[in-house]
């Protein structure tokens, strides 16, 4: 075993549990993580995941997530800096195969992070792009293939400006798309060249499976490929389902899904655009998934809602936040050897935990998100009185802060309850 007498501190981030993977996201995202050494415990409950020193210059703390710099005195290698990563492999054969025309501007267009999805790896759209790699032709591809451990390729591009978010994906090995992803025990298969699959929407999943909805009637106005609509069949016990959805490929992968799950018999799929949808006071609950408004369907939402009881509508829409000034960064504290590790630094992207764990957001509602869920609640409550020519009563029951969308947009879902106020 390598000696350790004299242990060289580590830079880490410091935060509660029930943060560690959206900052490990972040960390990520920004390519800061330092992937050489374990998440570990830090004294006062915390931990502490390690960032790159050479790269402390550029590290800018998330607003959203409450942490702090400190060191790491006794650092623990991660079990992939005991190993080649995939990553580190596929750097080498591309070295490799291209001998001598190998340079740091190609190693730069090698990719670091990806998606697996069983034996497909999906690429970003920034990856291979400069003129040598096209060259190589298809022993490119089979060569990545071969260090990532997979037999299909395919590499994203923009989103498509055609109305139902359709990915710009092209397939470089394999002879189709078609994938199965596994999120809280809920089997979803879909052609990643034809649909979308957002494993940043875990935790809105985590929580609309755990909602209280056995008996219920749910209308899901955006259903995709089920991302809500199964979590809401199959762990919070909906009597059944209208799942509205007008991409033809979507709606493919969502009759799929429903027979893979066995919920098949408790879901009507109506395939169409929902604002034309003719069904009216059937729902106890209305899921409105689109962003960055799901406003055009708040009207069709309020028809199918119960007349006589109303019932509950999950809008979800992004909301811009004005920047607030930076909180005083936190004492440094002297951390000790843990025992947790986070998930592999081997590039691929990793899914947040799916152990239900929730952040409590009372204490941290922002005056921009209280406005605009009051603002919806009127609108929403107008829209009802209209409808049916007697008052209704709209009361926030919640709100969630889904994922950061963009720099000082949040993805937020409101929990309004709606019930026509009966005369007495």
């Amino acid at each position: 075993m390598e000696a350790r007498d004299v242990p060289i501190p580590v830079p880490a981030l410091a935060t509660e549990p029930r943060f560690a993977q959206r900052l490990r996201e972040h960390l990520e995202e920004e390519q800061l993580l330092d992937g050489r050494y374990r998440l570990q415990e830090v004294p006062g409950g915390h931990v502490a995941l390690p960032v790159v020193e050479e790269k402390l210059s550029q590290l800018r703390l998330p607003q959203e997530i409450p942490c702090g710099l400190v060191q790491i005195q006794d650092p623990v290698p991660s079990r992939a800096a005991r190993r080649q990563t995939p990553a580190q492999k596929l750097r080498d054969e591309l070295r490799q195969l291209l001998g001598k025309s190998w340079s740091e501007k190609l190693e730069r267009d090698v990719p670091r992070a990806w998606q697996r999805h069983g034996d497909l790896v999906l690429l970003s759209e920034d990856c291979f792009r400069a003129a040598p790699w096209e060259k190589l032709g298809p022993a490119l591809w089979e060569t990545v293939a071969s260090a990532l451990g997979a037999c299909r390729l395919a590499r994203r591009g923009r989103v498509l400006p055609d109305g139902m978010r359709s990915p710009s994906v092209t397939l470089l090995l394999g002879q189709d798309g078609w994938v199965e992803h596994v999120d809280n025990g809920i089997r979803y298969t879909f052609d990643v060249t034809k649909c979308m699959f957002s494993p940043g929407n875990i935790t809105e999943k985590l929580r609309v499976a755990s909602l209280p909805c056995s008996g219920e009637v749910l209308v899901d106005l955006y259903a995709g490929i089920g991302y809500f609509t199964l979590p809401y069949l199959v762990h919070a016990a909906a009597a059944f389902a209208h799942a509205c959805e007008w991409n033809g490929h979507a709606v493919e992968a969502l009759r799929r899904n429903l027979a893979l799950n066995g919920v098949q018999d408790r879901c009507h799929i109506h395939y169409g655009d929902s604002r034309q949808l003719e069904l009216q006071d059937v729902a106890d609950r209305v899921n409105l998934g689109l962003i960055p408004s799901s406003e055009e369907g708040w009207p069709v939402a309020c028809r199918v809602l119960k007349k006589g009881t109303g019932g509950v509508l999950h809008i979800h829409h992004n909301v811009e936040t004005v920047p607030s000034p930076a909180p005083p960064q936190t004492a440094v504290l002297q951390a000790e050897q843990g025992s947790l590790e986070g998930a592999g630094s081997d590039g691929e992207v990793q899914h947040p935990a799916e152990d239900g764990g929730k952040e409590t957001l009372a204490a941290r509602i922002r005056p921009e998100w209280q406005r605009w869920a009051e603002a919806t609640a009127a609108r929403i409550r107008g829209l009802l009185v209209e409808l049916h020519g007697q008052p209704w009563r709209t009361s926030i029951l919640h709100i969630e802060a889904v994922k950061s969308y963009a720099p000082h947009v949040h993805h937020l879902v409101l929990d309004l309850e709606c019930r026509p106020m009966l005369p007495t």
